[in-house]
């Protein structure tokens, strides 16, 4: 397998997995308090992937309780991932046209780690969150339980192409879905 040096930063709730108070037609793959939390097609998978090919954190918008025991469930060695980012390490910002409030997810506070930006991914259902990273993020698909999904396995192939470059930050990400396909049929 090949080894890039890069962080690729992943995203939980929606993007990783689907927690809901409600459970779906189906047993959930664990459960935290009082969610049932259904795993993403091919998470277990992906997440052996990318931990051979990158540095991996997780960055989630969620409460650190939350977090840490969903994390527990899906990584059997927690010390594989280079740090965990809850909602306290998120920016909560006003909108003041809508009088409400969104969070960001900023890679400065990552640069400040120690990690150069042009060597950062940022997986996130979410692009608002995102907003401030452009030229890192990588946006997926919400995941909401269906079984059908194959997001994961998607962007595993759009990662083996950007996974080499010297500077992810100058790829146009949006679309990546398309780039998949076309250097297929290269």
């Amino acid at each position: 397998m090949p080894k890039y040096h890069k962080l690729l930063i992943l995203d939980l709730d929606e993007t990783l997995v689907y927690s809901t108070e409600d459970p779906l037609l189906r047993n959930p793959d664990f459960k935290v308090f009082q969610y049932h939390v259904y795993k993403r097609p091919g998470l277990d998978y992906f997440l052996s992937v990318c931990t051979a090919w990158f540095e991996t954190a997780i960055w989630t918008a969620s409460g650190f309780e939350y977090a840490h025991q969903v994390i527990r469930q899906i990584f059997p060695e927690t010390d594989q991932l280079k740090f965990i980012f809850t909602s306290k390490q998120c920016t909560l910002r006003l909108d003041y046209e809508l009088g409400s409030y969104y969070v960001l997810k900023r890679l400065k506070k990552v640069k400040k780690k120690g990690y150069p930006l042009e060597k950062v991914l940022i997986v996130d259902d979410s692009p608002e969150k995102s907003m401030a990273n452009y030229g890192n993020a990588i946006p997926i698909q919400k995941y909401e339980g269906k079984e059908e999904d194959c997001e994961l396995f998607l962007l595993l192939k759009y990662l083996e192409i950007i996974g080499s470059l010297e500077n992810v930050r100058q790829v146009e990400k949006r679309g990546w879905r398309a780039k998949i396909s076309k250097s297929e049929t290269e």
